[in-house]
């Protein structure tokens, strides 16, 4: 990886902001990806990660944490937290902006132990494609404390293959609906390519069931996406 999104954060950071990130997916077009979204406070944010900020408790791990938003909030409300990322721009963004525990990291490469663990912005992405979910789940559920929960967002795109009739085109011998090749540039350069997953809640809940987790529905956004708590069962 270039980590173009890296260097985004970190020219909005240095103060050198021109122009935002261009992302698109194998089933979407180009799409503007505000670097001033990237670096909101609690009051901006959606009602979902709210809802998540607020359930957090104990320590907590903040999983592709980007530039630290929401590990900021909690550090300044007394968390203990840890924020990993695999891109090395967004620690240094995060560390500049006072996150105390920024590291570069794969989750896969975790092993401490926590009382939550957030994916959030769509969290579900990181497991890239539906025959890896139950890897990533068995994983985050080695690292959770007793009593420990893993915190989740993601979307049902479903919606995104309905045709004008109501109807919709998804290919039946395709893979799952949901994953998707993610496409981001910016500044003229394009990064490589890379898998993205967005999960609809039924797929979770039977997934986590498959490892021994119990997954609930916290809530549901106004946009098909929703939050869910994964619990040891």
């Amino acid at each position: 990886m270039k980590d173009l999104f890296g260097k985004a954060l970190l020219d909005y950071q240095n103060g050198n902001y021109t122009e935002d990130i261009i992302t698109s997916t194998s089933i979407s077009g180009d799409d503007e990806l505000p670097l001033l979204y990237l670096f909101r406070g609690f009051k901006d944010m959606p009602k979902l990660e709210q809802k998540a900020l607020q359930l957090a408790k104990g320590s907590i791990l903040d999983v592709g944490c980007g530039s630290g938003s929401h590990s900021l909030f909690l550090q300044e409300n007394g968390s203990q937290v840890k924020a990993i990322d695999i891109s090395k721009g967004a620690i240094e963004v995060s560390k500049k902006r006072g996150v105390l525990h920024a590291e570069i990291k794969d989750i896969l490469d975790e092993t401490e132990t926590f009382d939550t663990i957030l994916l959030l912005m769509n969290g579900t992405g990181i497991f890239q494609e539906i025959i890896q979910v139950s890897k990533y789940l068995k994983h985050l559920k080695s690292l959770l404390k007793p009593n420990g929960q893993i915190l989740i967002d993601s979307s049902d795109i479903k919606y995104m293959y309905e045709d004008e009739d109501g109807g919709y085109w998804q290919d039946m011998n395709a893979n799952y609906y949901g994953e998707l090749d993610y496409f981001l540039s910016y500044k003229g350069e394009k990064e490589i390519p890379m898998k993205w997953l967005y999960l609809d809640f039924d797929t979770l809940k039977l997934a986590c069931e498959t490892v021994g987790l119990k997954c609930e529905l916290v809530m549901e956004g106004e946009h098909f996406d929703y939050l869910a708590r994964l619990i040891p069962a």
